[in-house]
Order: C-alpha cells, then sequence, then structure tokens
C-alpha cells in the first residue's frame, strides 16, 4: 500500500496529514496554546485518594487536576510476565502491559499529599482531567523502554514468528536490569547496532529524568514528550512511507538533521514543497478534510453514512441511499455494508473518534454475509494505531466496539458548542416559538399584572407571526385582554422571547417563565 505523509507548518498550526492510496485516513492537528501532554512525565502530588472509586487525583500543574486508576499503580509492574506490546497509539507514552495479579487497593499504595511520578496517557476530555499513570515507558525510534520492568517483548504488528524470535533474542542482550523493552514495528528487520544506539539513547533520557525527579518539587514537568513533527518522525516514518512532504523549510532541516541519527537512509524520501498553491491543496487534502466535519458521509456506490458523536458513544447509521444494485435486494445490502464497513474504519481514524462505537449496519439474511461484513471491518480496522476491539453481530443487527481514546476527537478539537441551541443541533421550529409565545401570554394574564407588553422576538419569528400569523396574534390579544406590540430584535435568539412592561418599560420575562 502507498503511503505518504504530507505536512502544513504554519506559524500557529501544524497539520500531518498520513494518505494511503492518495486517501486521507489521518490528521494530526497541534496549536502552540494546545499542545498534546500525552507522554509527558510529571512529578505530582496526590489531591485526594478515593477508594470507592479505587482512583487518586493528582495535582501535576496543568489546569485539571489528573486521574489515577489503581490499574495504573507502579506496585503493577511487579509480577509481570513476558509481555507483548502494541505501539503507542499517538507515538507517546508507553506500550502495551498485560497484567497478571490482582489490582491493588489505591488506599495501601497512595496517601494524601505524597509526591510521585506520573506519566500522561490521556488528554483533558471535556469535563475530565488528563489520566495518568505510574507506569513510565520512553519509546524510542525502535523499541520503547519501560524502568521497573523485568521483562521485554515484541510489538504485535510484526506477524512473522522467526523474525518475532530474532527480536526477543536481540533485545534480551541489550537489556538493562530492572527495566523493560518492547521492540516497536519500526524495528523488523533492523540489526543489533541500531538496538544499542536506541537502547543506549534511552537509558540516558530515563537517567536524567530520574535525577530531576528527585530534585523537583511537585507539581513540576520532568519530562517533555518530542513536538508533533519530530514525534510523527520517530514513530511513523518507516520504510513503507514512499514520501514525506513539508512546506517549512526550517522543518525540512529539522527533520533531516533528526533522521540523520537514526535513519539516515530515510532522508532521500523528505521533500521540500516549493509550489505556489497551498500544500494541502495541491494534494487535495484541503477538501477532505472539510468533509471530516460533515455528518453524513457517501459511498462510492450511492450508500451513505451517518455519524453521531455523544456523550456516551459514536453512533453510525449505514444507507443504501442511491444504490440500487443489480440483482437482489441481499446482494445490494452485502455490497453496501461491506463498503460501509472500509470507510467506517477510515472515519474512525480520520476523525479521531473513540470509547464505545455503535455501527448499524443495515440488516441481512444470511450468516455468511454477516460474518464478512464484520472480517472487512475487522480487517481495515488492523491499519489503525489506535486499539480497537469489534464484537460480533449483536440480535439487534448492530456491531458494537470499542476504540481507545486518549486526545478529544477532530470535531472536539476544531469546535465549540453552538450558543443558539447548546450543542444539541436543533433550534424551536417557528411554530413552536409562536405556541411558546402564547402559554406565555397567558400566564401574563391570569396574574392579571399587565395590561400592554413589548414583545421582542428574533426577525424570523417576527416575520412568521405578523406576516402569516396576525390574525391569530389578534385573536390572543383579545382571548387575553392583552395589547401587544411584537418587535424584531436581532439580538434575540431563535428560541428566546423577551418581554417588556410597557408601563415600566422594564423587562418582565423571567417572572413569567417556567421554572
Amino acid at each position: 500500500m502507498r503511503k505518504r505523509i504530507v505536512i502544513n507548518a504554519d506559524p500557529h498550526e501544524t497539520r500531518i496529514a498520513i494518505l494511503e492510496e492518495n486517501e486521507l485516513v489521518e490528521l494530526l492537528v497541534e496549536r502552540g496554546e494546545k499542545r498534546s501532554h500525552v507522554g509527558d512525565i510529571y512529578k505530582g502530588r496526590v489531591n485526594a485518594v478515593l477508594p470507592g472509586m479505587q482512583a487518586a487525583f493528582v495535582e501535576i500543574g496543568l489546569p485539571k487536576t489528573a486521574f489515577l486508576h489503581a490499574s495504573d499503580l507502579a506496585e503493577n509492574l511487579a509480577d509481570l510476565e513476558e509481555f507483548e506490546g502494541d505501539d503507542e497509539p499517538s507515538g507517546r507514552g508507553g506500550g502495551g502491559r498485560r497484567q497478571r495479579r490482582p489490582v491493588p487497593k489505591i488506599e495501601d499504595c497512595l496517601k494524601k499529599g505524597q509526591e510521585i511520578l506520573v506519566q500522561v496517557t490521556k488528554e483533558s476530555i471535556g469535563t475530565k482531567g488528563p489520566r495518568v499513570t505510574q507506569q513510565v515507558s520512553l519509546p524510542g525510534r525502535f523499541t520503547v523502554f519501560m524502568p521497573g520492568v523485568d521483562h521485554s517483548g515484541v510489538s504485535r504488528r510484526i506477524e512473522d514468528r522467526g523474525e518475532r524470535q530474532r527480536l526477543k533474542a536481540l533485545v534480551a542482550e541489550h537489556r538493562p536490569k530492572g527495566a523493560g523493552l518492547i521492540v516497536r514495528t519500526a524495528g523488523d528487520g533492523k540489526g543489533e547496532k541500531e538496538f544499542a544506539n536506541d537502547v543506549n539513547y534511552l537509558i540516558k533520557l530515563w537517567e536524567k529524568v530520574d535525577r530531576k525527579s528527585k530534585t523537583a518539587r511537585a507539581p513540576a514537568l520532568i519530562h517533555r514528550e518530542l513536538e508533533l513533527t519530530t514525534g510523527l518522525i520517530r514513530d511513523l516514518f518507516t520504510e513503507d512511507v514512499e514520501e514525506l512532504v513539508i512546506d517549512s523549510k526550517d522543518a525540512h532541516r529539522d527533520i533531516l538533521n533528526y533522521l540523520r541519527s537514526i535513519s539516515p537512509e530515510l532522508r532521500e524520501r523528505v521533500k521540500l514543497y516549493k509550489g505556489r498553491q497551498p500544500i494541502l491543496d495541491a494534494y487535495d487534502i484541503e477538501a477532505q478534510i472539510e468533509k471530516a466535519f460533515e455528518r453524513k458521509v457517501w459511498l462510492k456506490k450511492g450508500g451513505y453514512l451517518v455519524i453521531d458523536q455523544t456523550e456516551a458513544l459514536v453512533s453510525i447509521d449505514v444507507n443504501t441511499g442511491r444504490f440500487t444494485g443489480k440483482k437482489n435486494q441481499e446482494d445490494t445490502i452485502f455490497k453496501t455494508n461491506i463498503e460501509a464497513a472500509r470507510e467506517a474504519a477510515r472515519q474512525l481514524r480520520l476523525r479521531d473518534m473513540g470509547g464505545i462505537i455503535v455501527i448499524d449496519f443495515i440488516d441481512m439474511e444470511i450468516e455468511a454475509n454477516k460474518k464478512a461484513v464484520l472480517d472487512e471491518l475487522r480487517q481495515n480496522l488492523r491499519r489503525d494505531r489506535s486499539r480497537t476491539k469489534a464484537f460480533a453481530v449483536s440480535d439487534l443487527g448492530l456491531v458494537e466496539m470499542t476504540r481507545q481514546r486518549e486526545r478529544p476527537s477532530l470535531l472536539a478539537y476544531y469546535s465549540e458548542d453552538c450558543p443558539t441551541c447548546d450543542g444539541i443541533g436543533k433550534i424551536l421550529s417557528l411554530e413552536s416559538v409562536m405556541v411558546k409565545l402564547e402559554r406565555l401570554l397567558r400566564r401574563v394574564s391570569a396574574a392579571g399584572k399587565e395590561k400592554e407588553l413589548v414583545i421582542r422576538v428574533s426577525p424570523d419569528v417576527a416575520v412568521y407571526i405578523l406576516e402569516h400569523n396576525g390574525r391569530r396574534l389578534a385573536e390572543v390579544e383579545r382571548r387575553y385582554k392583552l395589547a401587544i406590540d411584537l418587535k424584531d430584535d436581532p439580538q434575540v435568539r431563535r428560541e428566546e422571547i423577551k418581554m417588556f412592561s410597557a408601563r415600566t418599560k422594564q423587562e418582565i420575562t423571567d417572572q413569567y417563565a417556567t421554572r
């Protein structure tokens, strides 16, 4: 599969587009004021220990207090058997671990006011603070260094059995006592020299972190993970990437200098973009980014997906749309579902949506078709750097899956809740506002304090009432024995109604609004 990395390095925002067969599959974005903290190591102070949640809150110097679960305590490293790791989802933080003993009680391990070393594993999302772990790890080019672990492993993404055995033996020779090593996917086919250099660099880095952590006063930043572009070069720029194109001379020079020490053979694949057209326009990426925010995603054969992100989960609904097929209904549905499985996996990566995901494929009668669609989804999910797990089709015809979430989704990063609808995506219809006004006037009439009112509404509501429902408004005035002066106000939102007493000139809306 042809892979290309295109980097748009603007002064205020860096965007990294990862393409497979010229199709955008992943977009990484970082702004100066929104720099990622995943992978950063802090010396923190325990603010509270909550036995009921088996968690602790740790002050690390960020705006929100960090969350530490009992499963992420350092004590969990003691009895690990040999493990296998995944490359960390974002190239930041640690590798995978398999815990072999019960999780210790957090109240037996931590006390309020205690200072501990932690590493951020998940960004602050919504109202939640960042998630941290005591199981610190340092990623290198070919390995992940894990202090406090006496075992080693190989990334699951390296599937060849012979190569796995070779790498296990090789890494065992270079693993220092009292530390663990995971061979990353980039280590596939590499020799002893590359691993020796990588491990030596990580050992020196850990010694520096360890020294600083002993003298620093909490809360304090001990180690900052690489910037987005440099981290990407370390984690993703491997032999299977045909080309890396960047539009910044300074960043281009920095990348070449960085590659000189870790993978000099890849330097010739780094290109400086010199075109007059914006780089993401030149590679037809900008248009694909814009579509990543749309709710409806059209499939090539005419079907479409409807993607909704909620607080609890992400739902993806599959529809046949304009696709009618050429044979029978089952065949049409099957082809739509197969295409939808591929696109759903791509959209999850592109939009960086995580947590619980429910995909509502179109109902199929043939069991073999159901299995084929699920297999297609799982096959495409294997390309995802984040950990995913897709379960069998449920009795309701739904595919439930999970995707590791360590940062806000692309939509959350780029947007904020609409001030008009407060994020629900809907506003009251004109008829509903009219009915709302009638109920408000009925309360005023029942109170008997006001006879003349000035009502301010949004311009579209004013037009709807005065031009299309003038008789209805007159009937309301007669029924409730009120004199109403209706005015349009551009500062008033669609669902708002502002009511003033003509006698006192004071706003009286709150006196009659529902509580």
